[in-house]
């Protein structure tokens, strides 16, 4: 049976709320989504033939700010899908305390069948198409799966073309030519590092002895790969789309990232000590730190009982499923949780988009120390809650990012 991730993300809010006693008009109004916006994509291709494609851009919540959240282009992508990643968006800011809210946006799309400048018509047509609700002030978005600087630079020309003006602020992770801040693409590694360098802290565990299997091989995954591997750490698997390699005395992974960006797939590395692996088998291999830095449930209540390791670090948005979860804490795996986790990205977002605003940029050594202390704030007032109620990381994560948006809520009140 297939998921449905927006299911999951309402199945959360409920855990949390019962476990607060969260207001129940309250609930209600968080299991909702302020807008979503459905939009066809006419796209005449190289070869004359007209293509249309579907695309979508959803705000969960704005009430504590401008909406915050990526686009991805990938054909798995559907409403309920976004709705869920707008929904995480919104704790994910909420917990890191930035003033932006909750959004996310895709293309239901397949961008390795399409050139160069079919991606880049779908993209402006894309941007064209939800430019009444983007915008400095009410809705950034920021790349996420199969999108990237290019397409951030495409949709900023393309919003700025028509408003007459060039504004910058319209999206994050552009390049830094065009108003992109140091530092932003790999934030979300960089977060992940920080996070499990605490949590290996407060387990009495050496970081540099850990084995560490990653489910994802691209921005979030190669960058937490590169860390640890410098960091002296045994990364014992790693996979892509294509399929993942394993290697009990470590992979080389520094090799296996040059492969990568150059375009190739991880199942077509050649190395005769590495041993072929399915992205099913990697999770349920043995290792001190697990990192899904892919997709959505993966970790799932079919195969949560074979996940053998002391953590596990959500690269990934929603990796984890609320039933899997309760298991994993019952074994004693400690779950950092997504909105924890990976919230380095969206942290130097934040940071590009005041240095956008403010048209004064910083140096990537301020960028860095403001990322880690950010970060590290988060991670202990939710290990503090985890331990004085003695409930798992997540729905710690949840009390503080929920409490937030309940109170400006409350502050607000409901229009009219």
């Amino acid at each position: 049976m297939v998921l449905n991730p927006f299911e999951v993300a309402k199945k959360q809010i409920d855990i949390v709320a019962e476990e607060m006693e969260l207001d129940p008009n309250v609930t209600k109004y968080l299991k909702r989504v302020e807008r979503s916006l459905i939009v066809s994509i006419p796209i005449v291709m190289d070869d004359g033939t007209l293509e249309i494609f579907e695309g979508y851009r959803v705000h969960h919540s704005t009430v504590r700010g401008p909406g915050k959240g990526g686009i991805r282009f990938s054909p798995e992508v559907t409403l309920d899908e976004v709705k869920a990643l707008a929904i995480w968006m919104t704790w994910k800011c909420s917990l890191l305390n930035l003033p932006l809210g909750g959004a996310k946006g895709g293309v239901c799309v397949d961008p390795r069948k399409l050139s160069f400048r079919e991606l880049e018509r779908l993209t402006r047509r894309y941007a064209s198409e939800i430019i009444n609700i983007i915008g400095p002030d009410i809705d950034i978005p920021a790349p996420d799966v199969n999108t990237n600087a290019q397409i951030m630079a495409w949709i900023m020309d393309t919003y700025s073309m028509n408003k007459g003006r060039s504004v910058p602020g319209v999206v994050t992770g552009k390049p830094i030519e065009i108003g992109g801040s140091v530092g932003r693409e790999p934030a979300t590694g960089m977060g992940l590092y920080y996070v499990l360098e605490a949590m290996c802290e407060k387990l009495g565990l050496d970081l540099k002895t850990q084995k560490i299997i990653i489910q994802g091989f691209g921005n979030v995954g190669g960058t937490i790969a590169e860390l640890l591997y410098k960091e002296g750490c045994k990364i014992l698997a790693v996979s892509d789309i294509s399929g993942g390699l394993y290697y009990s005395d470590g992979l080389e992974i520094d090799k296996l990232l040059d492969w990568t960006q150059k375009g190739n797939y991880l199942n077509d590395y050649k190395d005769n000590r590495y041993k072929k692996i399915t992205n099913y088998d990697l999770l349920t291999t043995e290792c001190d730190v697990l990192i899904p830095a892919a997709l959505e449930n993966v970790i799932i209540q079919k195969n949560a009982n074979d996940i053998k390791c002391k953590i596990v670090l959500e690269g990934a948005n929603g990796p984890v499923t609320p039933e899997a979860d309760k298991m994993l804490f019952e074994k004693g795996i400690h779950v950092i949780p997504d909105i924890l986790a990976n919230g380095g990205g969206v942290c130097v977002s934040y940071f590009e988009y005041v240095q956008d605003i403010r048209a004064y940029f910083w140096e990537l050594d301020r960028i860095n120390k403001e990322l880690k202390k950010i970060m590290l704030r988060a991670f202990e007032e939710v290990y503090e809650i985890s331990k004085e109620r003695n409930i798992n990381l997540r729905t710690a994560a949840y009390i503080i990012a929920v409490s937030r948006i309940a109170k400006a809520i409350e502050l607000r009140g409901i229009f009219p």
